[in-house]
């Protein structure tokens, strides 16, 4: 309920702000305003997580074309699934992203209970298997708009370690550890640390 309720009234609160935004990324961009990408949530079921696009519309092509070519793009993309320079994001998806407003659209994936405030990052089916035998403590809770990684350096942690922090915030997440993380995630955007 603490979700749900939370959820609602920044929803409302933050309603100007999304649609300034919504308009930034239709007037700047070519495309649909939201990105829907299928995430794995608690019990392994799959939803549609939301985010404002950042990205231009043919971005796997671009994707698979740099992979192919350019082997340290490639390299690092295996290591990290994300790429530092990405030449995909648009002019307004950097900004959104280093904010991490881009996220916003989220507090829907929250009212529909796919998602809490805080857990775990939501992951896509192709990243499970990077989880390994801990798999199942990822699955046991909901992913979360903010969590561990998020406030421990997003992506300047390594996809390993990345895992460590979420398996340690299954295993000890309480109510005050939340408050805590939910406490730290404002310095964290402020500071962009860790946003590309």
């Amino acid at each position: 309920m603490f979700d749900f309720t939370l959820a609602l009234t920044l929803a409302i609160v933050f309603a100007p702000l999304m649609l300034l935004l919504v308009l930034m990324v239709k007037l700047t961009s070519p495309g649909p305003v939201i990105f829907c990408q299928q995430r794995v949530g608690r019990n392994g079921e799959l939803f549609p997580c939301l985010k404002l696009r950042t990205m231009v519309v043919d971005a796997q092509a671009r994707l698979d074309h740099l992979l192919a070519t350019d082997p340290k793009a490639r390299a690092e993309w295996q290591e990290d699934q994300k790429l530092r320079n990405d030449p995909r994001i648009t002019p307004i998806g950097h900004f959104l992203r280093r904010t991490s407003l881009d996220e916003l659209p989220q507090l829907w994936n929250i009212l529909m209970g796919h998602m809490s405030f805080v857990g775990p990052r939501p992951i896509v089916q192709d990243e499970v298997s990077r989880y390994g035998v801990h798999i199942g403590r990822y699955c046991a809770v909901r992913p979360g708009l903010t969590g561990l990684w998020q406030i421990s350096g997003r992506n300047d942690v390594s996809y390993s370690e990345r895992v460590r922090l979420d398996v340690k915030y299954v295993r000890r997440h309480t109510f005050v550890g939340d408050m805590f993380i939910c406490a730290r995630t404002v310095p964290a955007i402020l500071g962009s640390r860790g946003c590309y």
